[in-house]
This record gives C-alpha cells, structure tokens and sequence, in this order.
C-alpha cells in the first residue's frame, strides 16, 4: 500500500474550558473575603473596572429582598418555599456607566421551579469614610497597641539593678526567647559567643525569670511549671517528683504516680489540678497573633412566620461598575489610525469587566441557591440541634436545585454559614448515614457522635459505660451501629476506653456526670 500526504476531515464534540469559565468556576469556590481580595486585584488591572459606592440615603440592609424560608400555607408535610417578600430598593444609577452593566443588590434576577422563587441579587458595598467631620484621625488610629513579649520583657529588665556586663547579657537571653516564653538558645553557645562562662549567663538568666509572669526564661516545660510553682510556694518535694516523671502523667499512670511521689490517690489529684491550673506558654500573653474574627459568608435567621431568612453577608462582598463612558470616549478620541495594539487591549479589557460582572451575579444566586436548600433539608437542626441533624450529600442537593453535584462541592467550599445554634462550615451539614434498627429514616454520623459524648458525659465513675452498652442504648433508640463504629467515633473524640475512664474518674482526673 503506498503512502502519502492526504487531506481529511473529522467531525466529534468536545468541552472546551474557555478562561471565561475557568474565571466563573474561580469566583464560585472562593469565600467572601478572598473574593474581596480578587476583585482589588482586577480593579486595579482593569482601567475599564471601578469600585461603585454605595449612595446616601439609599436603600439600608432593612430594605433589600433577602431569600426567605417559609413553612407552606397548608403546614401537612411541613414543605419550605423560598420566596422574596422584602421591598426592594430602587436600582442606583451611574453616571459613568450603563445599567446592564452595573453589579449591584438590585440586579433582576428570576429563577423559579420546584417550589422555589427568587428575585433580586444581594450583592453590595458600603462606601464610607473613617474621618471625622473635623477632618481627626478614626477612633482606632487613637488606640495603643498592645505591648508585645520582648517589649514587657524588656521594660521589666531595664528596671533591675545590673552592670552593663550583666545587661548585655540579659539582652542575649531575650533574643533568644521564643513566643512562648522560653529560651530556645544553649546557654554554653551564648557564652561562647560572648565570650564569658557559662556560669555567668545562667546567673542573668536567674534575674531574669524573676519577671512576671512566672514561667518566662524557662528552658524545658519542667522549669516552666516549676517557676509558676515556686512563686505560689507549691513546690514541695512531691510536686517536685511529679514534675521529674512527666512522662507518667502524659500516660495518665496514677498508680506510678503515687509510687515516686509517696502520696495516695487523692493527693496525686489534687497534684494534677494544681498542675493544670498553669500556664505551659506564658509568653503568648503578649503580642501574639491579633484573633481573626470569623466572618460568615451567608446568614440564617428567623422569619416572622417561624420559617427562615437566607441572605448573603453584603458586607463582605464588592459592588463593582463597567466605566462604559470612559470606553466610549476613549472610541471617540482615538486618533484617525489607532494602533491595534490598544484596540485589542481595550476590547478585552471590556469584555473581561462584562463577564467579571455577570459572574459575580451568578455567584450569589448559586450560593443562595445551595445555602437555602441546605437549609431546608436541615430544618431540623436549625430548630432542636445536632441530634436532629438529617444524612445529606451533594448529590442530593445537586439534584433539588437542578446543579451538577461538582458545583454545589465548589459552592460549599471554603463558605461558613451564620446560623442561631452558631457559625459552620457550609460542609458540616453534609454527613454520612446510619442506619435505622426500624428501617426508618437514618440518622446523621455527626448527630450520631453528639449522642455517644452526651452519654459519656453524664456517666459516674460507678457506671461507666462499655462501647457495648452505648451500642445497646443507641439500638433502643433506634440506631443501627456497630461496636467498632462506637469505638472508632470515640477514638475521634479523644475520649478514653471505658476501662480507662473509670480509673481516672475514681481517681479525679475526669470529670464525673
């Protein structure tokens, strides 16, 4: 057969991921505040793009069109609609840019099926400005910092009567204190390098454990508990041998305990309390990382009708324009043989603000989509708790809002919801299924691990409870678990066997019921 170059034409179907799409499945997997963070960065990229500011006098958070969840009129099957009865606030105009192409909480939007309404998107940003009228700083810029470890430590040892040779020493030791409060450094290589004896390094580091809190300068968790021991004058020679055998108190080995400290049980309890009762880290008292408060990306609340308001948190979310003018006139002042280099430019900078608007919008109603289903199917934990939380999977709600089960993962993702029993993963409400002894509904593996600590924790030290006898309890509420399934989910918990826990009850290291 011979061979040779021919010309043929084949036709078949394929998914093309365009960066459009890559850039909407972006938007959809990030949390309010890395979205935030996205939408400073495109602004500052695209000249076409500007942060719209929200009007005085407009429109309040009283005044947008949340998604409400309601109990049906009837009542009989106990079914939850979404619908939007908020007044919505009228659309704000720009002068610099058209309407279709603005981004704003009261872009119209329509999608209704199964049971479900909605209308409005809840997109939003506040302008403001920290000023006072009198043109002063914002109350924070008046506040002091807090004084951070190596400033505490610092001010305490310039107060201390010493020689430079001793200061200069002392200056070695807080450099070499770590955030926790202890010396991460060799005393021998502080001396080496200074030159001098080991002895006197350590006299300084003396002085200096004497700052409060006690604790500080210590080199292991030994000296540390001692030091907080010696100041409030506990450290006797029991305490001191409890501290010597660290290790048997991390193995909770009580009868070892009493043997090195020659005391019986009840004082190696009380030895225990006392020892729980410190602080292993005193330095991070000070100048430790600022708490980051937990900023939710949806809202649960309840409605006046005993349903469920669902809305996003517009406080974390960007309002962005299209500068449609500044496009236009740029059109016009181009000059007679523009260079197609900005054309193109230009253009793409266009369509890119166009879709980064519209994807933005499909954002929202996806999430509220998903969070308002979520909360319907959990309906149950939102009222009585976790004990009533329902098996659930992203299949199933994939298949009631009519989404690919690959979009609800990347909605859930990285998204927390604000609800009255307190602040979750969208990805705690999803769970695995036990079986029911009846063949009824099943039960949530998370509902399931709540009800074996809630047994656990009210157990005496008289009765405590074998996996097998949590296994028979749960079967007489209807559980279908097995003993290794008990075992594994208290494993999970870090909660001892049962043959453990009545030792350290009766000994009075656990709590008892």
């Amino acid at each position: 057969m011979a061979l040779g170059p021919r010309l043929e034409l084949r036709q078949g179907q394929a998914l093309v991921m365009t960066p459009q799409l890559q850039q909407a499945i972006k938007l959809l997997q990030l949390s309010n505040l890395e979205l935030m963070a996205y939408v400073e960065q495109e602004l500052e990229r695209n000249p076409l793009l500007e942060r719209g500011e929200a009007e005085e006098g407009g429109a309040g958070d009283d005044e947008k069109a949340p998604f409400e969840v309601s109990e049906a009129a009837d009542g009989a099957e106990g079914r939850l609609d979404l619908n939007a009865d908020g007044a919505t606030g009228a659309a704000s105009e720009s002068m610099d840019a058209e309407g279709d192409n603005t981004f704003t909480t009261d872009s119209g939007y329509d999608a209704v099926g199964d049971g479900i309404g909605i209308e409005g998107s809840y997109i939003s940003g506040r302008g403001g400005d920290s000023r006072f009228e009198d043109g002063g700083g914002s109350l924070e810029q008046t506040l002091s910092e807090p004084q951070n470890l190596r400033e505490h430590v610092e001010t305490q040892w310039s107060l201390m009567p010493t020689n430079a040779g001793d200061r200069l020493i002392g200056q070695a030791l807080i450099d070499a204190l770590d955030e926790a409060g202890y010396v991460t450094e060799a005393l021998a290589d502080i001396a080496e390098r200074l030159g001098i004896e080991e002895d006197e390094v350590e006299a300084v580091l003396l002085d200096l454990q004497t700052i409060e809190p006690a604790g500080l300068f210590a080199r292991s968790l030994k000296e540390c508990l001692a030091l907080q021991l010696r100041e409030r004058d506990r450290l006797d020679p029991a305490m001191q041998a409890l501290l010597d055998h660290l290790e048997l108190l991390a193995r909770r080995d009580i009868v070892g305990l009493m043997r090195v400290c020659g005391v019986d049980q009840e004082d190696v309890a009380d030895m225990v309390k006392e020892i729980r009762a410190l602080n292993p880290k005193p330095g991070l008292l000070f100048g430790g990382e600022p708490v980051q408060t937990l900023v939710p990306d949806v809202y649960i609340r309840r409605a006046s009708d005993g349903g469920w308001v669902v809305e996003l948190n517009s406080d974390t979310l960007p309002r962005v324009l299209v500068n449609s003018r500044y496009y236009a006139k740029i059109n016009r002042d181009k000059p007679a043989t523009p260079d197609k280099q900005m054309k193109s430019y230009l253009s793409d900078c266009m369509n890119s603000a166009n879709w980064l608007v519209k994807s933005l919008d499909q954002r929202a109603q996806t999430i509220l989509k998903v969070a308002s289903e979520i909360v319907r199917q959990q309906d149950g934990f939102l009222r009585h708790g976790v004990s009533h939380l329902k098996p659930l999977n992203l299949r199933a709600v994939a298949e009631a809002i009519d989404m690919h089960e690959s979009t609800v993962s990347r909605v859930t993702s990285n998204k927390t919801m604000a609800t009255p029993r307190g602040i979750f993963e969208m990805k705690y409400f999803f769970t695995a299924s036990i079986a029911a002894t009846d063949g009824g509904e099943a039960f949530s593996a998370e509902s399931i691990r709540h009800r074996i600590k809630s047994l656990i924790d009210a157990e005496i030290a008289e009765d405590v409870l074998s996996d097998d006898k949590i296994v028979e309890m749960l079967a007489g509420k209807g559980v279908d678990i097995a003993r290794r399934t008990v075992a594994k989910y208290r494993e999970a918990m870090n909660i001892p066997s049962s043959v453990e826990r009545r030792r350290l009850k009766k000994a009075g290291l656990l709590s008892v019921g």
